[in-house]
């Protein structure tokens, strides 16, 4: 059988760093950025993507509709 794994996209300038996808995370993938996107805000960002399940937890979550989860097979 195949494995499958995620993958987050997030488009870090929509972001508004709202927290509620790092917090929805059962895996601890996100995080909030030190940085700042161009409108001033703390944007998330993946730090532990090899964990991501694809469970969509994240992009569910998000207000602002910024985050796409992928689902990629594994050989």
């Amino acid at each position: 059988m195949a494995k499958i794994k995620g993958r987050v996209v997030i488009d870090n300038e929509r972001c508004k760093g709202c927290d509620l996808c790092a917090v929805s995370c059962p895996t601890d993938v996100l995080a909030m950025s030190k940085s700042v996107n161009s409108r001033g805000y703390n944007f998330s960002h993946a730090v532990n993507e090899e964990a991501c399940i694809g469970c969509a937890s994240c992009a569910l979550v998000c207000p602002d509709a910024c985050i796409t989860v992928y689902k990629v097979k594994v050989e």
